[in-house]
């Protein structure tokens, strides 16, 4: 079933979703390194990519002359491909033990403060574990709970993101306070041909949140299949269109929370409850004095939040990362959290030998096309962070051709299934695949193909990169 989540998600595949199983057609025999050229070419070249740019950038890993390059020095678009950047620096300037700590403090009087720092892997299970360790403190009421939102500061969504990304799971807001990645979710249920398709909660607290105005229909069988779920502008409005047929399967539809503070407090509300501690009053501020810390959970280590950001593509991860680099330099007054990020982000590839001239960054994700990095760059940061003691943890944290993340379905039985550790990117118009390969019959390779502005379905630019790839799989010496 194709499902549908916004205006035009259904061809614009959300970066955090498995890539299409593609077989590229390319030949195992070797090629020498002077003959790579005008085999890439002959890929590239073809008339159905004509209306298409693409940058292209091959070297060594070490050192060595350029394989290869197409306009590598030139601005695209990246999506995804982004993350390499964040998470380079995220590991860089925080280092692979770093973890994010959610705090409850008392400070008398019954008034507890809860303060978050953007924890983007903090679940129900971790407030359950917050409301146990209130309990066995003795707590059993709470008159007022103090939800301090201050640590993140600025918009909880890129406002370069498209509206389509906005109102989609992928697109999940960010703040101090990330619960559950700021999802909630519903099922869709179809009833008898000509009905409209039952509406279950999975959260019942989430449902007094919206307004729906289904739309839907429930069809005969063999008819065909979609839904589309979007939000209002106004925020609090859901309207549920498509057709589900009557024998098919329930939907389960996830969307993003619009105000991650008070979804955060309704659900350690039931927390609470669940430990028999009652709930007064709860508020939202910014800023305010922590007395006693009483309880507290921490993130997994940056290392394990980077798999969850590369292996799968992540948006939520990666702005939250971002976010969390804001901690490494002071901020002047006014400024955002995620632009302090976006400054460390700066200095900590230029550290790596990263020219500042090539790239243009918007957000931590990818998600904004306002972003603009050359080929080269994607290079430089790879063969950069490849010669620090961090370099075993970034490599790792990639998709394995053929194995794992974005790239399990793609190389399958070829050659550079399980050779190929790389970042995948997807946007409508924009593909993207940069990272490391450990060539059979060369030196290790580091490599940055980005194709945009292309009006061919994403499995066939994706074929074509896969090509490309396979030839660098069979490059030799001669």
């Amino acid at each position: 079933m194709l499902l549908f989540l916004g205006t035009q998600i259904g061809v614009t595949q959300p970066a955090a979703k498995a890539q299409t199983p593609v077989a590229p057609t390319t030949s195992t025999k070797s090629i020498c390194s002077s003959q790579l050229g005008t085999a890439i070419d002959a890929v590239i070249n073809r008339p159905l990519f004509s209306r298409g740019r693409w940058g292209i950038m091959v070297q060594p890993l070490s050192t060595g002359p350029t394989l290869y390059s197409r306009d590598a020095q030139k601005y695209f678009t990246p999506a995804s491909n982004l993350k390499l950047l964040t998470t380079a620096a995220a590991l860089q300037q925080l280092g692979a033990n770093f973890r994010i700590r959610t705090s409850i403090y008392q400070n008398g009087n019954g008034v507890l403060r809860v303060v978050g720092r953007g924890d983007p892997s903090l679940s129900d299970t971790q407030l359950q574990t917050l409301a146990q360790q209130l309990k066995q403190k003795g707590i059993t009421q709470i008159q007022r709970l103090i939800a301090d939102d201050s640590y993140i500061q600025g918009d909880i969504v890129n406002p370069t993101w498209q509206w389509e990304d906005v109102q989609s799971d992928y697109g999940a807001p960010v703040s101090s306070f990330i619960l559950n990645q700021n999802i909630f979710s519903l099922k869709l249920v179809p009833q008898a041909v000509g009905k409209s398709l039952q509406v279950l909660w999975i959260d019942p607290g989430e449902a007094k949140q919206w307004r729906i105005i289904n739309q839907s229909v429930t069809v005969a069988q063999n008819q065909p299949t979609y839904v589309n779920v979007t939000r209002e502008l106004s925020g609090t409005v859901l309207r549920i269109q498509g057709q589900l047929t009557t024998n098919s399967e329930q939907s389960l539809i996830d969307l993003p929370v619009v105000d991650p503070n008070y979804y955060f407090l309704r659900r350690f509300r039931t927390a609470l409850a669940t430990e028999k501690i009652t709930l007064g009053q709860t508020l939202v501020v910014s800023g305010g004095v922590n007395q006693e810390e009483i309880a507290f959970v921490e993130s997994p280590p940056l290392s394990e939040l980077l798999m969850e950001t590369l292996q799968n593509s992540n948006n939520l991860y990666a702005e939250a990362l971002l976010r969390a680099l804001a901690v490494k330099k002071i901020r002047v007054k006014n400024q955002t959290s995620a632009d302090v990020g976006l400054e460390v982000v700066k200095a900590s590839l230029t550290q790596l030998g990263v020219d500042p001239a090539n790239y243009v960054l918007v957000d931590g994700s990818g998600l904004s096309r306002r972003n603009l990095v050359t080929p080269e760059a994607f290079v430089q940061t790879l063969r950069g962070i490849a010669r620090t003691s961090a370099a075993n943890v970034y490599r790792t944290s990639l998709p394995v051709a053929g194995k794992s993340g974005t790239l399990k379905g793609r190389f399958q039985d070829t050659p550079a299934e399980g050779i190929v550790q790389a970042k995948t990117g997807t946007l409508t118009g924009v593909i993207s695949l940069s990272g490391y390969m450990n060539a059979p019959k060369y030196e290790p390779l580091v490599f940055s193909i980005i194709v945009n502005q292309s009006e061919q379905p994403a499995t066939v630019v994706r074929q074509a990169i896969d090509e490309i790839v396979l030839l660098l799989v069979q490059l030799q010496r001669c």
